[in-house]
C-alpha cells in the first residue's frame, strides 16, 4: 500500500514541479562559481533565496541535474564516482579542508586526488563535442585547474569550514543567470544518454504495483532523511542475502517492481523526508504524513490536529511563488476551532464544516512510520483515513482530553512527555506508545491500556515541588486518564462516564474516595498555612489503592485539624466531608482497580480545582480558582 501510494502522490508533487523529471535529481547549492572564459574561478559568492519571514536567513538554492545514481545499473558501485554537472568540493576542486583552515590535496587513501580524476575524465567525455561559451569555459576550467596548485586558493580559503559541507554551480563571469546545468546543450546530450542507455540483461515481467509489463528494477534507488539511517541513504526494497531469492532471482528483481514505479516511489518519499511539513519524529522513529491533494491546507490541517506541529512548513521549506503557505497557519486555526467549539457543544459534523472550507472530506491521508534496520528501511506502520473521519477522530480526542472549558488542545507530545518522570535523565518515551496513541485518535479507538496503567503509575509515584505544583496531577494528566475512562465506558454503555468539570452526582465509590481525599487536604493546608508536607505527599498512593486502610487514619487525623478552625469554617468543611461519606454509605473500598484508581485521581484532581459558580455567604472559603494552564 506504501508504494502505490507514493506513487500517486508522485503524480501529485509533479503537477506541482516539486519532483524532478526522469533522469535528473534535486541538489542543495550555496554557493555559485563565476568562470571566465578561460576557465578561470574570478569569484564565488552565496547563492540563496531569500525568505518571507526578513529575519530569517535566506536558504540554499535547489537545481535539478542529471541524478546522481545512473540509470540501469545491475549493481552498485561502491566509493568514488561522479556525477555529470558536479555540485560535491571534493570533485569539483580536489582539495581537502584541514582542521586549521588550510587546503590540501595529500590524504591516507588519496580520495580528493581519485575524486577529481574521475570527475574530469568522467565529465570531458561527456561534454565532447559540445559547443557553447558555459560548456567551453567549463572545459577550460578542468583542463586548467590544477589541486596541487590551488591550495592558496583566496576564494576558496575564504569560506571556511563551509567549503566541505556546501554544494556548488558553474555559472559565466559576468552573466550570472548563464548556469552550467541550464545550458541547453548539455540538458540535450544528457536526454541522448537516457535515451541511449540500455543493458544487456534487461529484465521483464510485470509490475507488482501497475500490473503491467514492464522492466523490473534491480536496485532502487535509497531514501535519506531517516532518522538514524545511513548518511548515503538507505533502501526501503533490497535483497542481499541469498535465501531470500526466490526462483533464481537475485537482488531486488523478487520484488517485481518495476523501474518506474521505483523511480517514481523513491522520489516521493525523498521530497516528503526532505520536506519539515511533511516529516516529524515519534521517539526514534521517523514520521512522514501527506494527504492526497496539491492544496497544502490539507497536510496542514491534519498534521496539526494529528500531532501539533505547527500548521505550515516553516520558512526554509517554503518557495517564493508559494504564498498560499504563508495562509495556512491562520487558515487553520481558525477551522480547527470551529471545529473544536461544535465537538464541545455535542453537534460536530467535520464533513460539513470542511466542504464549507473548500475541503474534500473524501481525501485520504496518510501517515508512515519509518525505522532504519542496517542498510534497510523497516516500515513500523501504515495509517490511512479520509480527511473528514480523521478530523472528526482528532476533534472528538480534544473534547476527550479537556478538563475545563476552553481548554486548549493537547498536543501529542504533552501526552507522552507525561509519560516519564520529570526526574529521569533522558525525557524519552518509547516508540510503540506514540504509535498505538496516534492510532488510536486517527481512528477513533479505545486508548492503549498501557497509556492509562504508565500515568496513573506517574500520578502516584512523581510529587510536585515547591516551584511546580503541577507535576504530580496536571490537565495533562487529568485529561488522559480522562479520555481513557470515557472511551472505554462508551464502548461499554454507549455514554461517557466522567464529565469535564466536578460531578456531584457521581456515586462511584473510588470517585468519591478521590473527592474526600482532596477535602481532607485542603482542611489540612487550612489548619496549618504553609505547611510544607501535606497528607497528598505520605498517603496519596496507598489511599488511591487500599482506601478502606487509609482514610479511617486520615478522618481521624482530620478531626486535629478542623479544631484548629473557626466554628464556621470546621462546619462547612464537616458538612462536605459527611455528604462525601453518606454516598459511600460508609464503607470504603479495600482495593481498586486500575481504572478505579483513574477514577480516584479524576475525583481528586475536580474537587480540589473545581471552580465554584458563586461563592456562598455562609461558606467563607470555598474550593475555587480553576487550574489555568
Amino acid at each position: 500500500m506504501l508504494i502505490q501510494a507514493l506513487c500517486e502522490y508522485y503524480e501529485i508533487l509533479k503537477r506541482m514541479n516539486k519532483v524532478p523529471a526522469n533522469g535528473y535529481s534535486n541538489v542543495n547549492i550555496q554557493y555559485r562559481v563565476s568562470l571566465t572564459p578561460e576557465g578561470k574561478i574570478d569569484g564565488i559568492e552565496e547563492w540563496t533565496v531569500p525568505q518571507i519571514v526578513t529575519d530569517k536567513k535566506g536558504k540554499s538554492k535547489e537545481i535539478r541535474v542529471p541524478r546522481a545514481v545512473e540509470m540501469f545499473r545491475r549493481t552498485e558501485k561502491p566509493g568514488i564516482d561522479a556525477n555529470i554537472a558536479e555540485h560535491r568540493p571534493l570533485y569539483l576542486f580536489g582539495l581537502n579542508m584541514e582542521k586549521d583552515g588550510k587546503l590540501n590535496p595529500q590524504d591516507r587513501t588519496d580520495k580528493a586526488v581519485k575524486s577529481h580524476q574521475d570527475y574530469v575524465e568522467k565529465t570531458n567525455a561527456f561534454i565532447n563535442g559540445i559547443d557553447s561559451p558555459m560548456v567551453n569555459a567549463y572545459r577550460n576550467f578542468l583542463r586548467t585547474w590544477n589541486p596541487q596548485q590551488e591550495t592558496e586558493n583566496p576564494f576558496l580559503i575564504n569560506l571556511g569550514k563551509q567549503y566541505p559541507k556546501a554544494g556548488y554551480a558553474f555559472c559565466l563571469s559576468g552573466h550570472p543567470d548563464v548556469m552550467l546545468h541550464d545550458d541547453s546543450q548539455l540538458k540535450a546530450r544528457w536526454e541522448e544518454k537516457l535515451e541511449a542507455e540500455t543493458t544487456e540483461d534487461k529484465v521483464m515481467g510485470q509490475c507488482a504495483v501497475m500490473g503491467q509489463e514492464a522492466e523490473i528494477a534491480v536496485i532502487h534507488d535509497r531514501v535519506s532523511g531517516v532518522l538514524g539511517g545511513l548518511p548515503t541513504g538507505t533502501k526501503l526494497v533490497c535483497f542481499n542475502n541469498d535465501s531470500e531469492y526466490s526462483y533464481g532471482a537475485q537482488q531486488a528483481i523478487n520484488s517485481n517492481i518495476s523501474t518506474e514505479v521505483m523511480r517514481k516511489y523513491t522520489q516521493a518519499l525523498n521530497t516528503l523526508l526532505g520536506s519539515k511539513a511533511n516529516r516529524t519524529c515519534l521517539g526514534d522513529m521517523t514520521v512522514v504524513h501527506f494527504a492526497m491533494s496539491e492544496n497544502s491546507l490539507y497536510n496542514a490541517l491534519a498534521s496539526r490536529a494529528l500531532l501539533g506541529e505547527n500548521a505550515r512548513a516553516d520558512e526554509e521549506d517554503i518557495d517564493d511563488d508559494d504564498d498560499d503557505e504563508t495562509l495556512n497557519a491562520k487558515d487553520t486555526e481558525k477551522l480547527l476551532k470551529k471545529i473544536y467549539a461544535e465537538t464541545a457543544a455535542g453537534s460536530l459534523n467535520a464533513a460539513r464544516l470542511l466542504i464549507e472550507d473548500d475541503i474534500d472530506p473524501a481525501v485520504n491521508y496518510y501517515i508512515v512510520g519509518l525505522k532504519p534496520n542496517s542498510s534497510r528501511l523497516a516500515m513500523q506502520f501504515i495509517y490511512r483515513n479520509s480527511m473528514g473521519q480523521l478530523i472528526q477522530n482528532a476533534a472528538l480526542h480534544q473534547k476527550d482530553m479537556a478538563v475545563y472549558q476552553k481548554a486548549k488542545p493537547v498536543e501529542l507530545w504533552q501526552i507522552t512527555k507525561q509519560m516519564v518522570s520529570p526526574k529521569a535523565s533522558k525525557q524519552v518515551v518509547h516508540s510503540s506508545l506514540s504509535v498505538k496513541l496516534l492510532q488510536s485518535i486517527v481512528f477513533g479507538y479505545p486508548y492503549p491500556a498501557v497509556l492509562l496503567a504508565t500515568v496513573v503509575r506517574r500520578v502516584r509515584t512523581d510529587s510536585d515541588e515547591e516551584n511546580n505544583k503541577f507535576i504530580k496531577l496536571n490537565p495533562t494528566r487529568a485529561g488522559i486518564i480522562k479520555a481513557c475512562l470515557n472511551r472505554e465506558a462508551r464502548k461499554k454503555i454507549g455514554k461517557e462516564e466522567i464529565q469535564m468539570a466536578l460531578d456531584k452526582e457521581n456515586t462511584n465509590p473510588a470517585y468519591l474516595c478521590g473527592r474526600l481525599f482532596a477535602v481532607l487536604e485542603k482542611v489540612q493546608e487550612e489548619a496549618n498555612p504553609g505547611l510544607n508536607r501535606t497528607i497528598t505527599d505520605s498517603y496519596f498512593a496507598s489511599a488511591s489503592a487500599r482506601p478502606a486502610v487509609v482514610f479511617s487514619k486520615l478522618i481521624k487525623l482530620s478531626k486535629t485539624h478542623l479544631k484548629k478552625l473557626t466554628d464556621r469554617q470546621a462546619g462547612y468543611w464537616n458538612w462536605v466531608m459527611g455528604e462525601i461519606i453518606a454516598k459511600l454509605d460508609d464503607a470504603f473500598p479495600d482495593m481498586l482497580s486500575l481504572a478505579d484508581q483513574g477514577r480516584f485521581d479524576i475525583g481528586y484532581y475536580q474537587q480540589k480545582y473545581a471552580a465554584s459558580e458563586k461563592k456562598k455567604a455562609d461558606q467563607p472559603e470555598q474550593l475555587q480558582n480553576e487550574e489555568e494552564e
